[in-house]
């Protein structure tokens, strides 16, 4: 049982910019981070369906990252863009070789 209410404390990213080369990286990595989630949710015996069903093993967005939803490809977008400027913040920098 929890006695305390969890209170979120991420890195303040809220100064980090992104220069155009690394948003287009984190475009990349946001298509990649889909297609490595439906990648396990097919060796996990999951197929498309159009509406989720955890029972069937069936989900709605077992389709190519362009196919997506606007909201889910907003979602995989924000989360590796936190990523990457959280890395940011923490004085890491990202150099292509």
């Amino acid at each position: 049982m929890r006695d305390k209410e969890y209170v979120p404390k991420p890195i303040d990213t809220s100064e980090v910019k992104l220069t155009p080369e690394i948003a287009a990286l984190v475009e990349r990595l946001a298509r990649n981070t889909h297609e490595v989630w439906a990648r396990k949710r097919l060796r996990d015996g999951w197929s498309y369906g159009a509406q989720r069903d955890d029972a069937k093993k069936k989900h709605p967005d077992l389709v190519s990252y362009e196919d997506l939803t606007e909201g889910e490809r907003s979602y995989d977008l924000d989360v590796v863009s936190e990523v990457v400027k959280g890395m940011q913040a923490l004085g890491y920098a990202i150099v292509k070789r």
